[in-house]
C-alpha cells in the first residue's frame, strides 16, 4: 500500500495520474513502493555521464560498474574530462576494459566538444528531440544512449525508449503478453503514461527484478 502522506506532491501526482491512466502499471507501483523523483544534473557532468552510458552499452551493470571504475581511475582525482581523454593513450583505456569501439567512441565524444562541434551549455534549453539530434551526431551514440541521458541525467520526465530490452521484457511480463509486443501495442500502452513517461520505465526496470 503506497502512503502518499509520507511522499512529495511531485509523487503523489505522477502515482495518481497512473492511478486514472493505466490500473496495470499502478498495481506495479505498489510493489516497488515509493519512486524516487528525478535529480537533473549539470553541464559540468555531461560528460562523464555520456561517457558512461557508452560504456554501459549492451553490458549488465555489474560489467559496466567494474569497466567504467577502471577507466575513470585512468584520471587524476578521477576527474573524468574532454582534454585528458584526449591525453590518454588509445591502449590504456582498451586496457581497462573497454572494446576497441567504445575507446574510440568516448575518444571521438571528447573531440567534438574540445573543438566546440558539441555544446552542451544549450542543452538545457533544447526539447527532448533536439538534444537526441544532437548526440546522435557523435559516432558511437545512438538514440538508446540518448535516451537514457534525457532521462537520467537531464532527468526530463515523458521519455520512454523503446530500444531497451529490459523495457520490452517488463512490458511482456506486466502485461501478460504471451511474446514480446509490437512497437504499435508498446506504444499504446506507454502513452497513457505521458507526461510521466521516464517515471513509468523505472517503474518496469524495478519490476523487471522483482
Amino acid at each position: 500500500m503506497i502512503k502518499f502522506n509520507n511522499m512529495g506532491k511531485i509523487n503523489q501526482q505522477i502515482i495518481k495520474h497512473f492511478q486514472r491512466h493505466d490500473k496495470v502499471l499502478f498495481s506495479a507501483i505498489e510493489r516497488v513502493g515509493v519512486l524516487k523523483e528525478l535529480q537533473p544534473d549539470g553541464p559540468e557532468n555531461y560528460f562523464f555521464r555520456l561517457c558512461r552510458e557508452i560504456v554501459g552499452q549492451q553490458l549488465a551493470d555489474k560489467a559496466s560498474e567494474a569497466i567504467f571504475s577502471r577507466f575513470e581511475a585512468l584520471f587524476s582525482s578521477k576527474k573524468v574530462t574532454p582534454r585528458k581523454v584526449l591525453k590518454i593513450p588509445h591502449k590504456a583505456i582498451r586496457n581497462a576494459g573497454l572494446s576497441h569501439a567504445k575507446a574510440r567512441y568516448i575518444r571521438n565524444l571528447a573531440e567534438k566538444i574540445v573543438s566546440k562541434n558539441l555544446n552542451f551549455k544549450n542543452f538545457q534549453n533544447l526539447d527532448d528531440e533536439q538534444v537526441i539530434k544532437e548526440l546522435i551526431g557523435v559516432k558511437g551514440i545512438g538514440p538508446w544512449t540518448a535516451e537514457m541521458f534525457l532521462m537520467f541525467t537531464l532527468a526530463r520526465e515523458n521519455v520512454f525508449s523503446y530500444g531497451d530490452l529490459g523495457l520490452r521484457k517488463a512490458i511482456t511480463k506486466l502485461y501478460g503478453f504471451k511474446q514480446e509486443p509490437t512497437r504499435e501495442q508498446v506504444e499504446k500502452i506507454s502513452n497513457k503514461w505521458a507526461p510521466y513517461k521516464t517515471y513509468a520505465c523505472l517503474v518496469l526496470w524495478q519490476n523487471l527484478d522483482a
